[in-house]
C-alpha cells in the first residue's frame, strides 16, 4: 500500500475547498473481505443484479473487523493530525454507517443538499454550531471503485466558508439541521462541485461544515461505502486570539473573515 500522507498543497487545497482525497488509505483487501461481509448482511449478490432490488440499503454499527483495521492505518492518523491536530481527535474504533447505493430505477429519495449534523439538542432535534460540536471531520472511505456514474458524494468546494457564516449567529445551541440545510444550499448554490470519485481503499476528508449530496446510482455494480465522523477531542475555537489550532480551525476562521 502506498504512503498516503498529506502534502502542503493537500492541507492548503483542504482548507480553501473543503475536501482532500487520501488514495491507498487502508487495503484494497480489507475493502473486498468488508464488501462481501455487508453483502451477506444485506442479502444480495453483488454479481446478480436480481437481487438489488432497492436503491439504498443502510447498514449500521461496525466496529468489527475488518472494519476497525480499516479504520486505523497509519495514513490514516497522520491525515488526522495534519488536519485536526495532534490531540485534537479520537480513535475511530470502526466505521459506523454503511449506505449500500445500487442501480435501480426508484428515487433514493436521500439525494438533497445538505450539512451533517453533529450533536443531538435539548429537544431531540439534530443541530450543528460553529464550534463544530460532535465532529472534527466528515470522512468517506470507499470500499468499492466509485466513478462519475456509481453514485458518488457530490460536494461543493469551498461551501464550508459558507456554512462557517451562517452558523456564528446561532452561538453554542447551534442551527437546527433542516434548518441550516436549506440555508446552506442556497447561499453556496454559486460553488463548483466535485464528485467523490476514486478506488476501494480511497478515503475522502471533509471539512465537518462541508455541503454535499448522495447521487442515483447509474452505473452497473452496487457501491459501498461508509461516512463516519471523526470525534474531536476539543471543540474549535472560531475567536480564539491565537492562531488557528488545525486547518479544520482555519478554515472556520477564514469563513468567519478572521
Amino acid at each position: 500500500m502506498a504512503d498516503p500522507g498529506l502534502s502542503g498543497d493537500d492541507v492548503a487545497g483542504f482548507v480553501e475547498r473543503g475536501f482532500v482525497r487520501l488514495p491507498e488509505a487502508f487495503p484494497r483487501e480489507l475493502a473486498e473481505q468488508g464488501r462481501d461481509a455487508l453483502a451477506r448482511e444485506a442479502g444480495v449478490d453483488t454479481g446478480d443484479p436480481a437481487t438489488w432490488t432497492q436503491p439504498v440499503i443502510r447498514l449500521g454499527g461496525y466496529s468489527r473487523e475488518p472494519f476497525a483495521a480499516a479504520s486505523d492505518t497509519p495514513g490514516l492518523r497522520a491525515a488526522f493530525d495534519r488536519l485536526a491536530g495532534e490531540g485534537g481527535w479520537k480513535p475511530l474504533g470502526g466505521l459506523g454507517t454503511f449506505p449500500l447505493r445500487f442501480p435501480h430505477p426508484d428515487d433514493p429519495g436521500d439525494t438533497g443538499w445538505h450539512v451533517d449534523a453533529s450533536f443531538t439538542g435539548e429537544q431531540g432535534d439534530m443541530r450543528l454550531n460553529v464550534r463544530s460540536h460532535g465532529r472534527a471531520l466528515l470522512m468517506l472511505f470507499l470500499f468499492s471503485d466509485a466513478g462519475e456514474d456509481d453514485a458518488p458524494t457530490v460536494a461543493r468546494a469551498g461551501s464550508h466558508l459558507d456554512v462557517a457564516r451562517l452558523l456564528e449567529p446561532y452561538g453554542e445551541a447551534g442551527a437546527e439541521f433542516f434548518e441550516l440545510s436549506a440555508a446552506a444550499e442556497a447561499a453556496s448554490a454559486h460553488r463548483p462541485t466535485a464528485p467523490a470519485t476514486g478506488r476501494a481503499g480511497d478515503v475522502y476528508l471533509c471539512h465537518p461544515f462541508l455541503v454535499h449530496s448522495a447521487q442515483p446510482h447509474r452505473g452497473s455494480a452496487p457501491k459501498f461505502m461508509a461516512q463516519p465522523p471523526l470525534p474531536p477531542a476539543a471543540e474549535f475555537d472560531p475567536q480564539g486570539g491565537n492562531g488557528p489550532r488545525s486547518p479544520v480551525e482555519e478554515a472556520i476562521r477564514r469563513g468567519l473573515g478572521r
